[in-house]
């Protein structure tokens, strides 16, 4: 079991891939990440939030934990998302991450998300967002596996 990641948008800059490539060869079962990146829409506002929101979860299976990278979610620390993930992969739950589109994600996809998290109050690039990702989820697991990368 892999933590998946899906996100609207083109292909990693190099330098995130750069960085994602570092954190990825660092994580271990059940950190690994696999990311699936999937197309802009070509519409604009509500239709592309619509139609990106569509293929989101078409891509989500029922038994998923699903959490969903919003600057309105709830703003956690990085044990508390250590213990949350580990939660999930304790009950073998797969855990899906999911990064929406320059519009966002429709309220089909906030009913869907078992928890909505917020990386900050304040909007970044979603390449940054995807480095930011990697680099928490090897803190998870470096937390969770009692390792001094974490330091309180």
């Amino acid at each position: 079991m892999a933590i998946r990641v899906l996100a609207i948008g083109k292909k990693h800059e190099s330098w995130v891939r750069e960085g994602i490539d570092r954190y990825g060869q660092r994580m271990k079962k059940p950190y690994d990440v696999a990311w699936q990146l999937l197309p802009h829409s070509s519409r604009e506002a509500d239709a592309a939030r619509a139609e990106e929101s569509e293929r989101l979860l078409g891509r989500i299976a029922a038994q998923d934990y699903v959490v969903l990278l919003d600057e309105r979610g709830r703003n956690v620390d990085s044990p508390t998302l250590a213990r949350t993930l580990q939660q999930q992969f304790d009950t073998a739950r797969p855990v899906t991450v999911v990064i929406g589109g320059a519009y966002g994600v429709d309220d089909s996809v906030h009913r869907r998300a078992d928890f909505v998290w917020s990386l900050s109050k304040l909007v970044f690039p979603h390449q940054l967002v995807r480095l930011v990702l990697a680099e928490q989820l090897y803190r998870a697991q470096e937390i969770s596996g009692g390792r001094p990368y974490h330091h309180v």
